[in-house]
Protein backbone atom coordinates (compact mmCIF):
# COMPACT_ATOMS: atom_id res chain seq x y z
CA UNK A 1 0.00 0.00 0.00
CA UNK A 2 2.68 2.50 0.60
CA UNK A 3 4.60 1.86 -2.08
CA UNK A 4 1.23 2.08 -4.29
CA UNK A 5 1.18 5.49 -2.08
CA UNK A 6 4.42 6.96 -3.43
CA UNK A 7 3.82 6.01 -7.36
CA UNK A 8 3.62 9.17 -9.25
CA UNK A 9 0.35 9.72 -11.19
CA UNK A 10 -0.04 9.35 -14.18
CA UNK A 11 -0.85 12.40 -16.28
CA UNK A 12 -3.76 13.00 -17.25
CA UNK A 13 -5.22 11.86 -20.85
CA UNK A 14 -6.50 14.46 -23.15
CA UNK A 15 -10.06 15.26 -22.73
CA UNK A 16 -11.92 15.26 -26.26
CA UNK A 17 -15.76 14.90 -25.32
CA UNK A 18 -16.08 17.96 -22.57
CA UNK A 19 -18.49 17.55 -19.94
CA UNK A 20 -17.36 19.72 -17.19
CA UNK A 21 -20.11 22.04 -17.01
CA UNK A 22 -23.61 22.86 -18.36
CA UNK A 23 -23.92 25.26 -21.76
CA UNK A 24 -24.89 28.60 -21.61
CA UNK A 25 -28.58 28.32 -21.87
CA UNK A 26 -29.50 31.64 -22.30
CA UNK A 27 -27.21 31.24 -25.51
CA UNK A 28 -28.58 28.40 -26.74
CA UNK A 29 -32.44 29.44 -26.40
CA UNK A 30 -31.57 32.58 -28.08
CA UNK A 31 -29.96 30.83 -31.04
CA UNK A 32 -32.94 27.88 -30.81
CA UNK A 33 -35.57 31.32 -31.26
CA UNK A 34 -33.46 32.79 -33.78
CA UNK A 35 -33.55 29.77 -36.11
CA UNK A 36 -37.03 29.29 -35.58
CA UNK A 37 -38.40 32.39 -36.39
CA UNK A 38 -35.72 32.78 -38.92
CA UNK A 39 -37.47 29.26 -40.79
CA UNK A 40 -41.08 30.99 -40.20
CA UNK A 41 -40.10 34.35 -41.78
CA UNK A 42 -38.39 32.23 -45.00
CA UNK A 43 -41.55 30.44 -45.68
CA UNK A 44 -43.39 33.11 -45.91
CA UNK A 45 -40.96 35.12 -47.97
CA UNK A 46 -40.03 32.53 -50.03
CA UNK A 47 -43.28 30.80 -50.74
CA UNK A 48 -44.69 32.85 -54.31
CA UNK A 49 -40.65 32.45 -55.43
CA UNK A 50 -40.73 29.27 -54.39
CA UNK A 51 -43.81 28.38 -56.10
CA UNK A 52 -42.35 30.08 -59.21
CA UNK A 53 -39.14 28.40 -59.22
CA UNK A 54 -40.04 24.83 -58.70
CA UNK A 55 -43.91 24.12 -58.72
CA UNK A 56 -43.98 24.02 -54.76
CA UNK A 57 -44.52 26.79 -52.49
CA UNK A 58 -42.07 24.91 -49.56
CA UNK A 59 -39.13 24.05 -51.85
CA UNK A 60 -37.02 26.55 -49.82
CA UNK A 61 -38.30 25.88 -46.26
CA UNK A 62 -38.33 22.30 -46.78
CA UNK A 63 -34.34 22.15 -47.38
CA UNK A 64 -33.45 24.95 -45.25
CA UNK A 65 -35.52 23.30 -42.38
CA UNK A 66 -33.86 20.11 -43.18
CA UNK A 67 -30.40 21.67 -42.90
CA UNK A 68 -31.89 23.68 -39.95
CA UNK A 69 -32.07 20.17 -37.88
CA UNK A 70 -28.68 18.76 -38.97
CA UNK A 71 -27.26 22.55 -38.30
CA UNK A 72 -28.93 21.77 -34.64
CA UNK A 73 -27.65 18.41 -34.41
CA UNK A 74 -23.84 19.30 -34.91
CA UNK A 75 -24.54 22.19 -33.05
CA UNK A 76 -24.64 20.19 -29.79
CA UNK A 77 -22.42 17.82 -30.59
CA UNK A 78 -19.81 20.24 -31.33
CA UNK A 79 -20.76 21.68 -27.45
CA UNK A 80 -19.72 18.55 -25.93
CA UNK A 81 -16.22 18.43 -27.54
CA UNK A 82 -13.46 20.46 -25.82
CA UNK A 83 -12.55 23.50 -27.62
CA UNK A 84 -8.82 23.26 -27.04
CA UNK A 85 -8.75 20.66 -29.58
CA UNK A 86 -9.48 23.24 -32.48
CA UNK A 87 -6.34 24.90 -32.05
CA UNK A 88 -4.60 21.80 -33.13
CA UNK A 89 -6.42 21.78 -36.38
CA UNK A 90 -6.56 26.00 -37.00
CA UNK A 91 -3.86 26.19 -39.55
CA UNK A 92 -5.33 23.23 -41.51
CA UNK A 93 -8.54 24.11 -41.33
CA UNK A 94 -7.46 27.81 -42.51
CA UNK A 95 -4.92 26.38 -45.14
CA UNK A 96 -7.76 24.30 -47.10
CA UNK A 97 -10.28 27.75 -47.04
CA UNK A 98 -7.35 29.18 -49.11
CA UNK A 99 -7.09 26.46 -51.02
CA UNK A 100 -10.64 26.28 -52.24
CA UNK A 101 -10.37 30.12 -52.35
CA UNK A 102 -7.87 29.57 -54.97
CA UNK A 103 -10.77 27.05 -56.83
CA UNK A 104 -13.32 29.65 -57.22
CA UNK A 105 -12.10 31.60 -60.20
CA UNK A 106 -11.10 27.93 -61.84
CA UNK A 107 -14.07 26.15 -60.80
CA UNK A 108 -16.54 28.61 -59.22
CA UNK A 109 -20.08 29.23 -60.42
CA UNK A 110 -21.06 33.20 -61.19
CA UNK A 111 -24.20 34.57 -59.66
CA UNK A 112 -25.85 37.72 -59.76
CA UNK A 113 -21.84 38.85 -61.32
CA UNK A 114 -19.50 37.46 -58.96
CA UNK A 115 -18.22 33.99 -58.50
CA UNK A 116 -18.51 32.82 -55.40
CA UNK A 117 -19.85 29.04 -55.15
CA UNK A 118 -18.39 25.95 -55.45
CA UNK A 119 -20.57 23.48 -56.56
CA UNK A 120 -18.98 20.06 -55.56
CA UNK A 121 -20.96 16.48 -55.17
CA UNK A 122 -24.09 18.26 -55.55
CA UNK A 123 -23.35 20.70 -52.66
CA UNK A 124 -23.07 24.12 -53.23
CA UNK A 125 -21.12 26.58 -50.46
CA UNK A 126 -19.22 29.70 -50.37
CA UNK A 127 -15.35 29.13 -49.56
CA UNK A 128 -15.63 32.57 -48.02
CA UNK A 129 -17.94 31.77 -44.99
CA UNK A 130 -15.24 28.62 -44.57
CA UNK A 131 -11.87 31.32 -44.67
CA UNK A 132 -13.87 33.36 -41.87
CA UNK A 133 -13.86 30.41 -39.71
CA UNK A 134 -10.26 29.41 -40.56
CA UNK A 135 -9.13 33.60 -39.64
CA UNK A 136 -10.70 33.41 -36.76
CA UNK A 137 -9.05 30.10 -35.58
CA UNK A 138 -5.84 30.39 -36.57
CA UNK A 139 -5.80 33.72 -35.20
CA UNK A 140 -6.94 32.80 -31.75
CA UNK A 141 -4.32 30.39 -31.68
CA UNK A 142 -1.42 32.61 -32.95
CA UNK A 143 -2.46 35.29 -30.54
CA UNK A 144 -2.05 32.58 -27.60
CA UNK A 145 1.01 31.53 -28.47
CA UNK A 146 2.65 35.01 -28.78
CA UNK A 147 1.16 36.66 -25.95
CA UNK A 148 3.47 39.93 -24.66
CA UNK A 149 5.40 39.70 -28.31
CA UNK A 150 2.26 40.84 -29.95
CA UNK A 151 3.37 44.36 -28.99
CA UNK A 152 6.04 44.00 -31.68
CA UNK A 153 5.61 44.41 -35.52
CA UNK A 154 7.10 40.80 -36.13
CA UNK A 155 4.81 39.05 -34.14
CA UNK A 156 1.82 41.49 -33.91
CA UNK A 157 1.50 42.43 -37.33
CA UNK A 158 3.39 41.23 -40.15
CA UNK A 159 1.96 37.58 -39.45
CA UNK A 160 -1.45 38.48 -39.59
CA UNK A 161 -1.57 41.14 -42.58
CA UNK A 162 0.05 38.81 -44.25
CA UNK A 163 -2.81 36.31 -43.95
CA UNK A 164 -5.48 39.07 -44.26
CA UNK A 165 -3.62 40.60 -47.06
CA UNK A 166 -3.62 37.34 -48.82
CA UNK A 167 -7.18 36.09 -48.49
CA UNK A 168 -8.63 39.68 -49.27
CA UNK A 169 -6.71 39.29 -52.54
CA UNK A 170 -8.56 35.79 -53.14
CA UNK A 171 -11.96 37.69 -52.36
CA UNK A 172 -11.20 40.67 -54.54
CA UNK A 173 -11.30 38.13 -57.96
CA UNK A 174 -14.60 37.22 -57.14
CA UNK A 175 -15.47 39.56 -56.03
CA UNK A 176 -16.80 40.04 -52.95
CA UNK A 177 -16.11 43.49 -50.81
CA UNK A 178 -18.65 42.30 -48.08
CA UNK A 179 -16.74 39.01 -46.93
CA UNK A 180 -13.35 41.18 -47.11
CA UNK A 181 -14.29 43.72 -44.71
CA UNK A 182 -15.99 41.29 -42.32
CA UNK A 183 -12.83 39.16 -42.66
CA UNK A 184 -10.44 42.19 -42.21
CA UNK A 185 -12.29 44.25 -39.67
CA UNK A 186 -12.88 40.98 -37.40
CA UNK A 187 -8.84 39.97 -37.25
CA UNK A 188 -8.00 43.38 -36.73
CA UNK A 189 -10.48 43.14 -33.58
CA UNK A 190 -9.17 40.18 -32.55
CA UNK A 191 -5.47 41.55 -33.25
CA UNK A 192 -6.45 44.79 -30.48
CA UNK A 193 -7.49 42.41 -27.81
CA UNK A 194 -4.38 40.38 -28.43
CA UNK A 195 -2.36 43.28 -27.54
CA UNK A 196 -1.30 44.98 -31.14
CA UNK A 197 -0.34 48.50 -30.47
CA UNK A 198 -2.90 51.23 -31.86
CA UNK A 199 -0.35 52.68 -34.34
CA UNK A 200 -0.06 50.02 -36.69
CA UNK A 201 -3.78 50.20 -36.96
CA UNK A 202 -4.06 53.63 -38.08
CA UNK A 203 -1.72 52.78 -40.62
CA UNK A 204 -3.73 49.54 -41.36
CA UNK A 205 -6.84 52.01 -41.55
CA UNK A 206 -4.71 54.24 -44.22
CA UNK A 207 -4.35 51.45 -46.46
CA UNK A 208 -6.94 50.02 -46.44
CA UNK A 209 -8.98 53.46 -47.18
CA UNK A 210 -6.80 53.42 -50.11
CA UNK A 211 -7.49 49.76 -51.17
CA UNK A 212 -11.16 50.97 -51.22
CA UNK A 213 -10.57 53.78 -53.11
CA UNK A 214 -8.58 52.13 -56.02
CA UNK A 215 -11.18 49.30 -55.66
CA UNK A 216 -14.39 51.63 -56.16
CA UNK A 217 -12.46 53.20 -59.05
CA UNK A 218 -11.38 49.87 -60.77
CA UNK A 219 -14.40 48.52 -60.28
CA UNK A 220 -17.64 49.78 -61.79
CA UNK A 221 -20.43 47.89 -60.73
CA UNK A 222 -19.04 49.11 -57.28
CA UNK A 223 -19.45 52.38 -58.45
CA UNK A 224 -23.14 51.95 -59.36
CA UNK A 225 -23.76 50.63 -56.65
CA UNK A 226 -22.74 53.78 -54.30
CA UNK A 227 -24.60 55.69 -57.24
CA UNK A 228 -27.91 53.74 -56.19
CA UNK A 229 -26.75 54.05 -52.40
CA UNK A 230 -27.39 57.68 -52.67
CA UNK A 231 -29.89 58.18 -54.49
CA UNK A 232 -31.58 54.87 -55.54
CA UNK A 233 -35.14 56.67 -56.49
CA UNK A 234 -32.74 58.43 -59.79
CA UNK A 235 -32.84 54.72 -61.42
CA UNK A 236 -35.55 53.29 -59.92
CA UNK A 237 -36.27 50.88 -62.83
CA UNK A 238 -32.53 49.10 -62.96
CA UNK A 239 -29.21 50.24 -60.71
CA UNK A 240 -32.21 51.76 -57.50
CA UNK A 241 -34.48 49.03 -58.21
CA UNK A 242 -33.23 46.61 -55.71
CA UNK A 243 -33.42 49.24 -52.72
CA UNK A 244 -36.58 51.04 -53.85
CA UNK A 245 -38.31 47.57 -53.60
CA UNK A 246 -37.13 47.05 -50.27
CA UNK A 247 -37.66 50.53 -48.79
CA UNK A 248 -40.95 50.37 -50.26
CA UNK A 249 -41.54 46.94 -48.13
CA UNK A 250 -39.93 48.78 -45.22
CA UNK A 251 -42.40 51.62 -45.79
CA UNK A 252 -45.71 49.50 -46.10
CA UNK A 253 -45.11 47.66 -43.36
CA UNK A 254 -45.44 50.41 -40.03
CA UNK A 255 -45.88 50.27 -36.96
CA UNK A 256 -47.72 47.06 -36.65
CA UNK A 257 -46.85 45.74 -40.12
CA UNK A 258 -49.42 43.83 -42.91
CA UNK A 259 -49.33 40.25 -40.78
CA UNK A 260 -47.17 37.19 -41.58
CA UNK A 261 -47.79 36.20 -44.79
CA UNK A 262 -49.28 39.12 -45.98
CA UNK A 263 -46.22 40.54 -47.51
CA UNK A 264 -46.85 42.15 -50.89
CA UNK A 265 -43.67 42.67 -52.26
CA UNK A 266 -42.32 38.80 -51.85
CA UNK A 267 -44.86 38.62 -54.94
CA UNK A 268 -41.34 38.76 -57.33
CA UNK A 269 -41.29 42.64 -57.06
CA UNK A 270 -38.71 42.33 -54.32
CA UNK A 271 -35.50 40.33 -55.85
CA UNK A 272 -33.64 38.05 -53.25
CA UNK A 273 -36.99 38.49 -51.05
CA UNK A 274 -35.79 35.24 -49.44
CA UNK A 275 -31.80 35.93 -49.10
CA UNK A 276 -30.28 38.92 -48.60
CA UNK A 277 -33.36 41.06 -48.34
CA UNK A 278 -35.61 38.72 -46.25
CA UNK A 279 -35.04 41.35 -43.73
CA UNK A 280 -37.17 43.98 -45.90
CA UNK A 281 -40.27 41.46 -45.84
CA UNK A 282 -39.37 41.42 -42.12
CA UNK A 283 -40.47 44.85 -42.00
CA UNK A 284 -43.57 44.98 -44.03
CA UNK A 285 -45.09 41.72 -42.24
CA UNK A 286 -44.14 42.52 -38.40
CA UNK A 287 -43.98 46.08 -38.90
CA UNK A 288 -41.22 48.60 -37.14
CA UNK A 289 -42.35 46.55 -33.40
CA UNK A 290 -41.12 42.98 -35.03
CA UNK A 291 -38.47 44.05 -36.60
CA UNK A 292 -37.08 46.14 -33.47
CA UNK A 293 -38.15 42.49 -31.42
CA UNK A 294 -36.05 40.40 -34.27
CA UNK A 295 -32.77 43.27 -33.58
CA UNK A 296 -33.09 43.13 -30.00
CA UNK A 297 -32.84 39.17 -29.89
CA UNK A 298 -30.24 39.61 -32.43
CA UNK A 299 -28.24 41.77 -29.81
CA UNK A 300 -29.28 39.60 -26.67
CA UNK A 301 -27.42 36.72 -28.48
CA UNK A 302 -24.09 39.11 -29.44
CA UNK A 303 -23.37 40.51 -25.82
CA UNK A 304 -24.23 37.19 -24.67
CA UNK A 305 -21.19 36.08 -26.88
CA UNK A 306 -19.08 38.59 -25.39
CA UNK A 307 -19.92 37.44 -22.01
CA UNK A 308 -18.72 34.28 -22.58
CA UNK A 309 -15.59 35.28 -24.41
CA UNK A 310 -15.15 37.41 -21.27
CA UNK A 311 -15.30 34.70 -18.47
CA UNK A 312 -13.39 31.91 -20.89
CA UNK A 313 -10.99 30.51 -18.77
CA UNK A 314 -8.33 31.06 -21.70
CA UNK A 315 -6.50 33.20 -24.02
CA UNK A 316 -7.16 30.62 -26.87
CA UNK A 317 -11.44 30.06 -25.90
CA UNK A 318 -12.24 34.20 -25.03
CA UNK A 319 -10.51 35.31 -28.31
CA UNK A 320 -12.41 32.38 -30.57
CA UNK A 321 -15.74 33.38 -28.91
CA UNK A 322 -14.99 36.57 -29.13
CA UNK A 323 -13.40 36.78 -33.16
CA UNK A 324 -16.68 34.55 -33.83
CA UNK A 325 -18.86 37.10 -32.31
CA UNK A 326 -17.98 39.58 -33.68
CA UNK A 327 -18.11 38.19 -37.11
CA UNK A 328 -22.16 37.68 -36.43
CA UNK A 329 -22.19 41.18 -35.40
CA UNK A 330 -20.91 42.42 -38.57
CA UNK A 331 -23.21 40.10 -40.13
CA UNK A 332 -26.03 41.32 -39.03
CA UNK A 333 -24.95 44.86 -39.01
CA UNK A 334 -24.23 44.94 -42.53
CA UNK A 335 -27.42 42.86 -44.25
CA UNK A 336 -29.90 44.95 -41.71
CA UNK A 337 -27.64 48.28 -42.87
CA UNK A 338 -27.95 47.14 -46.46
CA UNK A 339 -31.83 46.45 -46.80
CA UNK A 340 -32.43 49.60 -45.08
CA UNK A 341 -29.87 52.02 -47.43
CA UNK A 342 -27.90 52.83 -44.46
CA UNK A 343 -25.11 51.30 -46.10
CA UNK A 344 -23.98 50.46 -50.10
CA UNK A 345 -25.67 47.11 -51.06
CA UNK A 346 -22.90 44.52 -50.48
CA UNK A 347 -23.88 40.89 -50.91
CA UNK A 348 -24.56 39.98 -47.68
CA UNK A 349 -26.81 37.83 -45.95
CA UNK A 350 -28.93 37.60 -42.66
CA UNK A 351 -27.95 35.17 -40.28
CA UNK A 352 -30.12 32.77 -39.34
CA UNK A 353 -32.78 33.87 -41.71
CA UNK A 354 -31.87 33.76 -45.42
CA UNK A 355 -31.89 31.18 -47.68
CA UNK A 356 -28.66 28.48 -47.47
CA UNK A 357 -28.36 25.30 -46.06
CA UNK A 358 -24.92 25.08 -45.85
CA UNK A 359 -23.98 28.54 -44.27
CA UNK A 360 -26.61 27.65 -41.79
CA UNK A 361 -25.17 24.78 -40.66
CA UNK A 362 -21.73 26.66 -40.49
CA UNK A 363 -23.01 29.09 -38.49
CA UNK A 364 -24.49 26.63 -35.99
CA UNK A 365 -21.27 24.90 -36.08
CA UNK A 366 -19.59 27.96 -34.91
CA UNK A 367 -22.58 28.26 -32.32
CA UNK A 368 -21.64 25.04 -31.17
CA UNK A 369 -17.64 26.26 -30.26
CA UNK A 370 -19.81 29.10 -28.67
CA UNK A 371 -21.29 26.89 -26.51
CA UNK A 372 -18.26 24.51 -26.12
CA UNK A 373 -16.20 27.58 -24.51
CA UNK A 374 -18.96 28.32 -22.04
CA UNK A 375 -18.93 24.95 -20.68
CA UNK A 376 -15.65 25.60 -19.60
CA UNK A 377 -16.51 28.97 -18.06
CA UNK A 378 -14.84 30.47 -14.79
CA UNK A 379 -18.02 32.23 -13.65
CA UNK A 380 -20.08 29.11 -15.40
CA UNK A 381 -23.90 30.73 -14.26
CA UNK A 382 -26.53 31.14 -16.02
Amino acid sequence: MAQERLQPKKPEEKVILDERGILDLPYLILTLLLVAIGLIMLFSASYARAYTDSGTSTYYFARQGMFALAGIAIMLFVSRINYQIWRSFSFLILAGSIFLLMLVPLIGTEEGGATRWIYLFGISFQPSEIVKLGVVLAFAAMISVYRERMKTFRYGVLPFAVILAVVAGLLVLEPHLSATIIICAAGAAMMFLGGTQIRWFVILGVAAVIFAAVYLKVQGYASSRITAWLDPFSDPSDSGYQIVQSLYAIGSGGLMGLGLGKSRQKYLYLPEEHNDYIFAIVCEELGFVGATLVILLFVLLIVRGYWIAMHARDRFGALMVAGLTTLFALQVFLNIGVVTNFLPATGISLPFFSYGGTALMLQLFEMGLVLSVSRQNRNNLI
